[in-house]
């Protein structure tokens, strides 16, 4: 199991490197709440296997799990990608601002080498 370090971010951010795990989040996106045994269903790894991605994003706060009698249903929890979100919306700006001005120069220079070329 991966070892992660402190901070709901870092969680998040590794939870979501994986695929599968990234597929799993999907599929509870579209159909909400569903059990274990349905969210494994379509996927080519055998039910311990999706146990574990379900340990690695309940470990990280993106799934909550509840139990009635035999069935475990899983759902998610939207707060660590909120979170994610806004952090990645930070970056965006710092990034955008930036592009754009590149973007810019670079067109200056498009621009400079048309008027130089006979």
């Amino acid at each position: 199991m991966a070892k992660y370090e402190n901070g709901g971010l870092d969680r998040t951010f590794a939870a979501l490197v994986d695929p599968t795990r990234r597929a799993i989040l999907a599929r509870l996106a579209g159909e909400g709440s569903t059990s274990v045994s349905e969210l494994a269903g379509p996927f080519p790894i055998k039910l311990p296997a999706v146990m574990k991605h379900l340990d690695v994003l309940r470990d990280a706060g993106l799934i909550a799990r509840t139990k009635q009698g035999r069935i475990v249903t899983v759902s998610l929890s939207p707060e660590p990608i909120r979170q994610a979100m806004e952090w990645l919306r930070h970056y965006e700006q710092f990034w955008s601002s930036r592009l754009d001005k590149l973007a810019a120069f670079a067109e200056r220079q498009e621009a400079e080498a048309k008027k130089e070329r006979p």
